[in-house]
């Protein structure tokens, strides 16, 4: 797995190949076409990055040990609409096919010229807002959004009542999806340092109004051994 942290004002794309080879050169090429890049071997250690980073872009190879790019495309369809770009070696028709019904936006086959694959990436941003694009403001948490201008919390529609200290948890949070945050972090930024272990508490209340499960939760994540993430949907 290979993580890349730079600018964060660029596009970011996660490709998920087993081929090493071909994972590094379109790491290197992308990032030189003014990418952020993250790459995963398979699709089990790309779930696992896509918990910690929104990404701008996927692209996908087909043919893969365990489970392959078409049912990686087909599960990950059903929470998120994020732009998709399939890699395979097959190049008949009915693949395809086979990949663009799974929900791929577009289908490179392999070989292929690396220009063609930025090409293809670049047509696919413009004409699909990005998921931080679309959603602008708005954070959608299941049957929650949380409205980041009026720091408001609703729930089907109704608002959900906050203290001021949930209030300011979910405000930090949402400052900065995607990224984690130490207990230390979260301190310095509410500026109460009195009893740092008032912030578990605190996240544990928040988690009653905004998780499905509070016991399991799937948007106020705790990332162990190093604090806590906000993973909309």
């Amino acid at each position: 797995m290979h993580l890349n942290n730079q600018n964060k004002y660029k596009k970011h794309i996660l490709v998920i190949d087993d081929d090493t080879r071909l994972r590094e050169l379109l790491r290197r090429f992308l990032q030189e076409n003014d990418f952020r890049v993250s790459t995963s071997k398979n699709t089990t250690e790309a779930r696992e990055i896509m918990k910690l980073f929104i990404f701008d872009l996927l692209v996908v190879d087909i043919m893969m040990p365990e489970e392959n790019g078409i049912d990686f495309t087909n599960d990950i369809r059903k929470f998120t609409n994020i732009p998709i770009l399939m890699l395979t070696a097959m190049g008949e028709p009915e693949n395809r096919i086979s990949g663009l019904e799974s929900g791929a936006d577009d289908y490179l086959t392999k070989p292929f010229e690396p220009k063609e694959l930025l090409l293809r990436i670049k047509n696919i941003l413009k004409r699909i807002p990005s998921v931080k694009e679309e959603n602008k403001g708005i954070l959608k948490l299941g049957l929650c959004s949380y409205d980041t201008e009026n720091a408001c919390l609703l729930k089907n529609g109704q608002k959900i009542k906050l203290t001021p200290a949930e209030s300011t948890l979910l405000k930090i949070f949402a400052s900065q999806t995607g990224q984690i945050l130490t207990r230390e972090d979260i301190v310095r930024k509410t500026g109460d340092e009195n009893n740092p272990r008032t912030i578990d508490v605190q996240i544990t209340r928040l988690r009653t109004k905004i998780e499905p499960d509070p016991k399991v939760p799937r948007y106020l994540q705790t990332i162990r051994g190093k604090g806590y993430i906000l993973l909309p949907d």
